[in-house]
């Protein structure tokens, strides 16, 4: 009865290590295919009282797990759009996240973006705090063709016309 058992235990002995050897396989290469939300991404915003849709532009660079860049909204109204540098911007995984501090009449407004970037595409939520009450509005951006982090010295130049 010995005998018949062994072959057995072995069976499943090898079979235990190759799941736990393809699921730390598996593990490493998710770590290995990083997202990068290097580039150039746009959204638009519906206007207000069904007016023209507001288009804004991000600009991103990342340094391991710390992303920097710019926010190209529209003005108010007409006026020149306003670019504002993103801050406490991360990225884990594909966990994208920053905020973006404005400023209006002397009070200061915080848009916190969260979102999980997917290839060409960023999808998320955005959250600000107005009036002391917080509002959540979704928001999906789409990566400008051709543009990741090789172009970043190229957008650099054309911001400073």
């Amino acid at each position: 009865m010995h005998s018949k058992l062994n072959p057995l235990a072995g069976i499943l002995t090898a079979l235990t290590l190759v799941a736990l050897a393809f699921g730390g396989t598996a593990q490493v290469q998710a770590e290995d295919q990083k997202a990068d939300p290097s580039g150039t991404w746009t959204w638009s915003t519906p206007g207000r009282d069904g007016g023209t849709p507001r288009q804004s532009t991000l600009k991103l660079k990342v340094d391991g797990e710390k992303v920097m860049g710019t926010i190209t909204s529209p003005g108010r109204q007409g006026s020149d759009p306003r670019q504002t540098e993103i801050s406490d911007g991360k990225i884990k995984g594909d966990e994208l996240s920053f905020n973006v501090v404005r400023e209006f009449n002397g009070n200061k407004m915080t848009q916190k973006f969260h979102g999980k970037v997917a290839g060409d595409t960023i999808k998320g939520k955005m959250e600000v705090d107005r009036n002391g009450e917080t509002q959540t509005r979704d928001w999906e951006a789409k990566r400008s063709t051709g543009d990741k982090s090789d172009n970043s010295d190229k957008s650099d130049k054309s911001d400073k016309k």
